[in-house]
């Protein structure tokens, strides 16, 4: 088990592979066995899988930047639930390339000193070029 401090500076050498588009750097702390379930339903499974899915966004979609907001640690349980900001080029339909800025939350589970699960869950509304822009579903 990982203790607080040990998860603690784990996510800060993770968000600072995110703030570097260091692909190798945020694939380091995932498990092989991960499950990541993203906002829009979309699951990767393994840890080849999610670098597979990852890598034309790290390649393709540069600009983007996490912020973290908020962080709660449950030592115990090896679960973090971690708020954060998404300040990127817009992909949405009729905003393409605008500054859009979203918000979040990951639920991670770690085992064995790693992230094995990480749910990803959206707000509905986003603010494109500080305009708010609630998401119509498809």
């Amino acid at each position: 088990m990982l203790s607080r401090e040990e998860i603690k500076n784990a996510l800060t050498r993770w968000n600072s592979a995110w703030d570097n588009h260091d692909l190798d750097g945020v694939m380091e702390l995932f498990h092989d066995e991960i499950l990541f379930d993203n906002y829009t339903g979309g699951q990767s499974k393994g840890k080849e899988d999610l670098r597979k899915a990852w890598e034309p966004w790290f390649t393709n979609h540069g600009g983007f930047r996490f912020t973290e907001e908020e962080t709660f640690i449950d030592e115990d349980e090896q679960k973090v639930l971690y708020r954060w900001q998404l300040d990127w080029p817009s992909f949405e339909k009729g905003w393409e390339g605008r500054h859009e800025r979203r918000r979040g939350i990951d639920v991670l589970h770690f085992k064995d000193g790693k992230i094995i699960r990480k749910l990803t869950y959206s707000k509905t509304t986003l603010e494109i070029d500080g305009e708010r822009v609630r998401l119509i579903a498809k």
